[in-house]
């Protein structure tokens, strides 16, 4: 029906992969279909689509028995934006399919404009999968249709790889083989470029991903033609560049609202270059503006902006929500400090570890403002905070005249209250079983639901908890709520383990093993089924001391392990000294198992010193399944990540685990 009513449906055929494919297609609206199931696995169904359409700005339209039967409510909280019951006929669905992508048009703007903020276009509805176990070929429609596959005669059913590579033009089709062979023999990626048949100007690339039952084609349609907003583009990172972001200020400021700027400036960055070459620093830039997207993203900032100004500047431009003349300026400070804390996390680059540095100046547009003047202000503040040292990381700048550093004391007071008022949140980050692909334990994370700012994550709320010295008291109630939570969990989720964070700050107080110990002992969590994680560089000054506390953890019956492992510079020392039953593999390394050859050396023998020291691997930030498949090849015992599930209470957690 959708179909008829000319939209192009993307499938996703299994639930645990209906969020990767809604986030890989690029598309406005999910459509699921809840008729038949009941409130628990509506509910699951639901929470496991929710958040990513609300983090793309999409809209979920629901088709469900009753729309006004009592859990609808809950599903309508969970995230579901618009309702179908009854007789599902062809006009109704168009009807709410129109309604859903009106919505969503509000929220991101246009689908095309979406798209061209590459130069490469990506569509999910181009895509192909090769079932080695089955030796069966599934082509999707529209790539069937590309490539004049489809006719009332032929049996789909019976495709084959060589079908697929004779409807290639001839000169096309020894680089298609050449590069399926690589992906069979050596179960490595592979691509092929080749024109779309009958249309030599249209190409395409195919990006072969090996994993354990085969391996499937995505396509990549490439854009030969010259955007005619390329000028606003930065043709490196994809993000706007200084003239995008001048239109940017210029329509803000046309709809009567005054925007606030941050310019977001890496420091000694020539040295990187110098260090490691240029083709380095340039990957450094496209993974900052990687970084600063998810960000930005994350925080849910609606009609913002991101773009690169300079070689080393980037800028994020914010406005007021809908109705609102004045600028966001807490918020830009909030934003400001988490930027510079996810451009200080290490960048792995090949051999190396690369850390960058980073100052913010944050400049509010005023009445009468022309944009070049904001920018201007803006590039001057950024200047401060240069100048300003360690205490001047972030300046803003209301007007023309000298800036100031921003004030932390209100977010330093809402936290104390925060613990009391309960909103400090325990989200559980599931583990999955390399092999088998069951969930067997979770990770603990925090998360501060901030009545102004919104959702703030664990590494901005122990930031703010750092600059506060407000370390101790925090880490304390954190690990309190994990484990009372999971203490009560129902029956079916008895069998997992639980991992939770301790600080540097806490393994340094002479008595946290006895009052930790005593801890897990009056929630009532079985000692057994705990293990603690302690961050690399928590460990850094104090080797012995870390040794004797795991060791004695260890003899308690806890597990101990080292979170974010290759991130830090004594990685070796760590293995040959400290007692452990794991390493968890930090998630900016294992991403990049996907990239190079050196990328991938790294990632092998991280893994096979933690197996010769008969340690488990668990390779977080695991988002797709070209990464996975990597990963086990490798060696890793377990796994976490987006691919399978974000961080979900305890009520969606029973969900997941249910068979």
């Amino acid at each position: 029906m959708a179909s008829r009513a000319g939209w192009k449906p993307v499938a996703a055929r299994r639930r645990d992969r209906a969020e990767s494919r809604y986030l890989g297609s690029l598309a406005r609206t999910a459509l699921v279909d809840l008729r038949g199931l009941d409130d628990h696995q509506a509910m699951t169904v639901v929470a496991g689509l929710a958040d990513a359409v609300e983090a793309s700005g999409g809209a979920l339209l629901a088709l469900v028995d009753d729309a006004g039967a009592p859990h609808v409510t809950d599903l309508v909280a969970a995230g579901v934006t618009h309702l179908l019951d009854g007789v599902i006929s062809q006009g109704r669905l168009a009807t709410a399919l129109r309604a859903a992508d009106k919505l969503a048009e509000r929220l991101i703007g246009s689908l095309a404009a979406a798209r061209n903020r590459h130069a490469v276009q990506r569509s999910d509805a181009l895509f192909w999968r090769w079932n080695g176990a089955e030796r069966t070929l599934s082509v999707s429609p529209a790539l069937a249709e590309m490539l004049v596959m489809i006719s009332p005669d032929v049996d789909h059913s019976r495709w084959t790889i060589s079908d697929l590579v004779r409807a290639l033009d001839r000169s096309d089709r020894s680089g298609a083989i050449a590069a399926i062979r690589h992906a069979v023999d050596d179960l490595m990626p592979a691509a092929f470029a080749h024109a779309v048949p009958g249309q030599s100007g249209r190409r395409l690339v195919q990006h072969l991903y090996p994993d354990s039952n085969g391996f499937s084609g995505e396509i990549e349609e490439l854009n030969t033609h010259r955007r005619p907003d390329s000028r606003d583009r930065d043709s490196m990172t994809g993000l706007a560049s200084r003239q995008g972001a001048v239109r940017w200020i210029e329509h803000v400021q046309a709809d009567g609202r005054r925007p606030v700027v941050l310019l977001v400036g890496l420091g000694e960055f020539d040295r990187v270059n110098s260090a490691y070459g240029r083709l380095v620093g340039d990957a450094m830039l496209n993974r900052v503006a990687m970084r600063m997207t998810r960000l930005l993203d994350a925080m849910g900032a609606r009609e913002a902006l991101i773009a690169r100004l300079t070689g080393t500047e980037f800028l994020i431009g914010l406005t007021g929500e809908p109705g609102t003349v004045e600028p966001p300026l807490e918020r830009a400070a909030l934003l400001a400090r988490q930027a510079i804390a996810e451009i200080s996390r290490p960048f792995n680059a090949g051999d190396f570890l690369i850390r960058l540095s980073s100052r913010c100046g944050i400049a509010l547009g005023q009445e009468g403002d022309t944009a070049e003047r904001i920018l201007r202000r803006a590039s001057n503040t950024l200047a401060d905070a240069r100048r300003g040292g360690a205490q001047g990381g972030i300046r803003v700048r209301v007007a023309d005249d000298s800036s100031r550093i921003v004030d932390d004391d209100r977010l330093h007071d809402d936290l104390r209250h925060a613990l009391d008022s309960g909103q400090i949140q325990i989200l559980f980050q599931p583990q999955y079983d390399m092999a088998s692909d069951g969930i067997i334990g979770v990770e603990a994370l925090a998360r501060w639901q901030h009545p102004h700012y919104g959702e703030i994550g664990a590494g901005a709320l122990f930031s703010i908890a750092e600059r506060s010295d407000f370390m101790l008291p925090l880490s304390d109630h954190i690990h309190a709520r994990a484990l009372a939570e999971a203490a009560a969990w129902p029956e079916a989720l008895r069998h997992l383990r639980l991992a939770v964070n301790v600080t540097a700050a806490d393994i340094a107080e002479p008595d946290f093993l006895a009052s930790f110990l005593r801890l897990v002992d009056e929630s009532g969590f079985a000692r057994e089924r705990l293990t603690v994680e302690l961050t690399e560089s928590g460990l850094v000054e104090d080797l012995d001391s870390a040794s004797l506390l795991l060791t004695q953890l260890r003899e308690a019956g806890l597990a101990v392990a080292v979170d974010d492992f290759g991130t830090g510079y004594s990685s070796l020392a760590y293995l040959k000294a400290l007692p452990l039953d794991y390493l968890k593999i930090d998630s900016s390394i294992a991403r990049d198992i996907t990239g190079t050859g050196r990328d991938r050396i790294i990632v092998r023998a991280i893994i096979d010193m933690a197996r010769s020291l008969d340690l488990g691997v668990i390779a977080e930030g695991v988002e797709t399944e070209q990464q996975l498949a990597l990963l086990a090849r490798a060696g890793a015992t377990c796994y976490q990540g987006f691919l399978r599930s974000p961080p979900v209470t305890s009520e969606v957690l029973a969900g997941l685990v249910a068979p």
